[in-house]
């Protein structure tokens, strides 16, 4: 154990460092800071690297173990009457206590944050019924991703909803799947395709993640067409305490333990009760098995607890500082400075460490997790980037959004599928933890500092970052597609195709001697 959380700490440390590098370098060139704002963000990134690492190792011991035994164990019962409330019900518990969602509540001040809550975690839960049921009919993932989301761009574009509020519907889609979502419903991914065993197993693996960030999206637009909008909308800014010396700043982080350990107890508890109640009635694990999830738990949420009070305390008024202040002096220099900042926090998330584990394992290494890793920096650079420029001129996020799905849905038609469920997984983790709570204030601190709109220009940096890597991983897809053809043109003597017209997946090649090539 002890061997495995210094490897943890060191991959987390490895994430972390290049974002503390690029902003303490901004600190000592562009935008000053006080010696005391400098400590507070030297803390936040300790908290942040041991968070990260706890978080991980839990993880990896706990919430993968367990969705992996519910969803294999639900498939076998083949009873869609049971299967049906059950993962629903699964899909409504974990949206519910996923902290991001909590975040991103308290900042929409017109609807009530329990209502919020409730009506996207709903939703999160109906699409992830609606994606085991692709799994289990076989549905092809692109089918299914080309209705829901017409259909959802429909319902938010139409007069019934406030276009003011298109930004904050589609960033719902990204907070609704954080640290605690992504890795259980992934690992239920996992249950669900091993009992199966056929030639569509990998793909089915993922995608479940990519559709239950649909959901979020379609129950804001319905709770939006209902709802009283003319109130006005909390800008999200926090207010920059001015600390006298260091004392101060290290009480300001034992201050936030106590909220923090609450609030991630109240995120935990529901799924360790949801877990023992279906080892009861189902699992019936072993004891020393239990033993070992329940204490992984305890590393999960201590993770949890470190990581929070890092970002809250020790990144977010940082972000949201030099986000005013760039603003102020150097208001273009944002989109490259964000485009940098947005490659490397991407490595930072909790639930992007879990994705690529998972990719790598389950392709057996064909897609490796550096690879995915680039993918993922990339779009969410061009992302950040795109959500700096909207800040400083204002620009309407329809104009990207609606290309961009348009772009990432029309590739679901010729990449492998296996790269389309990536792709749509990939973007719903990439918006977590770190995004909500340092790109964001640092768009709000900019989007104050211009004198722009906050709810039209600074929200929708998260659906952005949740867009963009649809069409990079997808991109990557389509160059190993098409590099293969090219492999097969050039192999003499092939007899078949390398393409199976069904599936999409790489086949052996039979050549006219018998033998046989990868």
């Amino acid at each position: 154990m002890r061997k495995n959380l210094i490897e943890k700490i060191k991959e987390s440390l490895a994430a972390i460092m290049p974002v503390t590098l690029i902003v303490l370098i901004l600190t000592v060139s562009l935008v000053p800071i006080t010696g005391e704002m400098f400590f507070m963000f030297l803390m936040g990134s300790i908290f942040l690297t041991l968070g990260i690492g706890l978080f991980t190792l839990g993880v990896d011991n706990s919430l993968v173990i367990m969705g992996e035994e519910i969803g294999a164990k639900i498939t076998k019962l083949k009873k869609l009457w049971i299967i049906i409330p059950a993962i629903f019900i699964i899909g409504l518990i974990v949206a519910v206590t996923e902290p991001d969602l909590k975040v991103m509540a308290e900042q929409v001040s017109f609807i009530n944050t329990r209502i919020l809550t409730w009506t996207v975690g709903s939703g999160v839960a109906v699409f992830l019924v609606l994606a085991f049921l692709r799994v289990f009919f076989q549905i092809r993932i692109s089918v299914l991703l080309i209705i829901v989301f017409m259909a959802v761009f429909t319902l938010a574009l139409s007069p019934l909803v406030p276009n003011d509020l298109i930004a904050i519907i589609f960033d719902s889609g990204g907070v609704a799947t954080g640290p605690v979502v992504v890795p259980f419903i992934m690992a239920i991914g996992l249950g669900l395709s091993s009992v199966r065993g056929d030639k569509t197993q990998q793909e089915d693996s993922f995608g479940l993640v990519g559709l239950c960030a649909v959901g979020p999206i379609a129950a804001a637009v319905f709770l939006f067409m209902f709802s009283n909008t003319d109130a006005d909308i909390t800008a999200g800014l926090i207010e920059i305490e001015e600390y006298g010396n260091i004392s101060e700043v290290f009480m300001e982080f034992v201050r936030g333990f106590p909220e923090f350990a609450f609030e991630k107890a109240v995120a935990i508890l529901p799924i360790v009760a949801l877990f023992l109640v279906f080892n009861f009635i189902i699992l019936k694990l072993e004891k020393k098995t239990i033993i070992k999830i329940l204490i992984s738990l305890v590393f999960t949420y201590v993770g949890l607890v470190l990581f929070f009070v890092g970002v809250n305390v020790g990144f977010m008024p940082v972000g949201q500082y030099l986000g005013s202040r760039l603003s102020n002096d150097y208001p273009w220099l944002l989109i490259p400075i964000g485009m940098v900042i947005g490659y490397f926090v991407v490595a930072a998330e909790p639930a992007v460490h879990v994705l690529k584990q998972q990719v790598e394992t389950i392709t057996d290494g064909k897609i490796s997790g550096r690879m995915l890793g680039t993918g993922l920096g990339i779009g969410v650079a061009f992302s950040v980037g795109i959500a700096m420029l909207r800040v400083v001129t204002g620009i309407s996020i329809l104009w990207f959004l609606i290309p961009g799905y348009l772009f990432a849905l029309v590739m679901t038609l010729f990449v492998p599928p296996i790269f389309t469920s990536i792709a749509f997984d990939s973007g719903a983790v990439a918006s977590g933890p770190v995004t909500v709570t340092f790109l964001l204030p640092l768009a709000l601190g900019a989007c104050a500092g211009v004198g722009g709109n906050m709810t039209t220009d600074a929200f929708g940096l998260i659906a952005m970052v949740a867009m963009t890597p649809l069409i990079t991983i997808q991109l990557f897809g389509l160059v190993a597609l098409l590099k293969e053809k090219r492999t097969v043109e050039e192999v003499p003597n092939v007899t078949k195709s390398i393409i199976d017209d069904e599936s999409d997946d790489i086949v052996e090649l039979e050549t006219n001697d018998g033998g046989k090539q990868d």
